[in-house]
């Protein structure tokens, strides 16, 4: 660890050679030099507890003994020749995915990022149709490109250019915030309802597709009713629009009780998009649809980097070890574990506003308890406070005021425990200041 350079030494050069939008989690970053299992260590050897994944991407353990076999070896064979070759790790994972995904999903197309699936999805998409206009819902996050963030609903990750056109935004699922004013038992999903509305006054009548994370993750897990999608796709049917789950953040397991985000509401979708967790790291990404959607799009089309097969066979063992591992019931099981405990925090608490999400893929929106006015400071300094504990929690969500809870699926309920502990100091810390003042 002695080449390591020092924290304040390295955060300085970060801040001269990168570009200022690319923002640090903390007020004082640590620097990490290693990972291992659901492990962070900074270049002093001090071990962090990692309870956000790298952004809900490390899904089975940093450096996971059996991914990093496959990848070594793989690196050592054949590390790229792009989609115009022939090569069998792209081909193989193409093979994996439709295996594993419902319904008569089987035609992939691997790309680099979650980013790029999306943009792949909804050209496909606009190709099966013959339609252009798109609606996403209010507070997602889709990705980084110029169609990706003007489908993203939260300004904070939007550049102020001039968005990509032909895109309406529908309301939600956010009962703890819900824009009806109605409780989940009397709502008469409205909150689903509200998409036939969009169609009819803000698209030609005749959209082309609808994209939807199934729990909304940068969103601050943002987790739709019951019955909610089921609605949804009964509307897109009946104006004949396809359906796109992006299972970026929810999907290989993590929400618990399925495999996809989205079976958590019994629906099929046209098409899929993931990423993140599918390569436990390694940069990539896929679109999946049916057959007949994926015959509409003839045309080349090249991706340099795409289904590499370093990154392919990276990802089929991340998918082969979720399988033996039995992370998707561990997911269910530590998650369960978790919300049992956080409900015992929001008990002396009571800044705790909302607890949500499933499994592994949690959100505590921290408010007022009087008034919910958003507490993103407060927020800040549970975070903060968490990092000083040696346990890494992220935060997110449109006004910044939703910790979340996202960590690699082999975690324990011993490791939850270490986290609900450094919790209570980070909300102990805030009620102080409070208090104080």
């Amino acid at each position: 660890m002695s080449n390591n350079l020092g924290r304040e030494e390295l955060k300085k050069k970060r801040d001269k050679y990168m570009v200022p939008g690319l923002k640090h989690l903390y007020a004082e970053p640590p620097h990490f030099v290693k990972g291992k299992a659901q492990f962070l260590y900074d270049e002093k050897g001090n071990e962090y507890l990692d309870m956000f994944a790298g952004i809900v991407t490390v899904s089975v353990g940093h450096c996971h003994p059996k991914v990093l076999e496959a990848t070594m070896k793989q690196v050592q064979t054949l590390q790229h020749t792009s989609t115009i070759f022939m090569t069998q790790p792209m081909v193989d994972l193409a093979e994996k995915l439709a295996e594993i995904t419902p319904g008569s999903l089987s035609k992939s197309y691997i790309t680099n990022s979650g980013t790029e699936a999306n943009e792949a999805a909804i050209s496909m998409a606009r190709l099966a149709t013959g339609r252009h206009e798109v609606i996403v819902l209010k507070h997602s996050y889709h990705g980084q490109s110029h169609l990706a963030t003007s489908m993203t609903s939260n300004h904070n990750y939007r550049q102020g250019t001039m968005p990509a056109s032909g895109i309406a935004f529908a309301e939600n699922g956010y009962c703890y915030r819900c824009p009806f004013k109605k409780t989940p038992d009397s709502c008469n999903l409205e909150c689903a309802k509200d998409l036939e509305r969009v169609i009819q006054t803000q698209t030609s009548g005749a959209p082309a597709v609808m994209i939807a994370e199934p729990i909304q993750g940068v969103g601050g897990a943002i987790c739709p009713p019951d019955g909610y999608f089921q609605e949804v796709k009964k509307i897109l049917d009946k104006y004949g629009a396809l359906f796109i789950s992006d299972e970026v953040q929810t999907g290989f397991g993590r929400t618990g009780n399925h495999m996809w985000g989205i079976q958590n509401w019994g629906v099929q979708p046209d098409m899929m998009t993931m990423a993140k967790g599918l390569g436990n790291g390694f940069p990539i990404g896929a679109c999946i649809t049916t057959p007949e959607i994926a015959d509409k799009s003839q045309k080349a089309v090249i991706n340099t980097f795409g289904g590499n097969p370093v990154s392919s066979a990276t990802a089929i063992a991340v998918i082969e070890t979720i399988i033996e591992e039995k992370l998707q019931a561990n997911s269910k099981l530590v998650g369960d574990y978790l919300i049992d405990g956080l409900k015992d925090l929001q008990k002396s608490f009571p800044i705790i506003g909302d607890i949500r999400g499933k499994g592994l893929m949690l959100g505590i929106e921290i408010a007022d308890p009087e008034t919910k006015a958003q507490m993103p400071a407060e927020c800040a300094k549970i975070v903060e406070t968490a990092k000083d504990e040696k346990v890494v929690i992220g935060k997110g969500g449109l006004w910044g005021n939703t910790i979340r809870l996202k960590p690699p699926m082999s975690v324990t309920k011993a490791d939850a425990d270490r986290c609900l502990g450094a919790m209570r100091k980070g909300l102990e810390a805030v009620s102080k200041v409070a208090a104080r003042s």
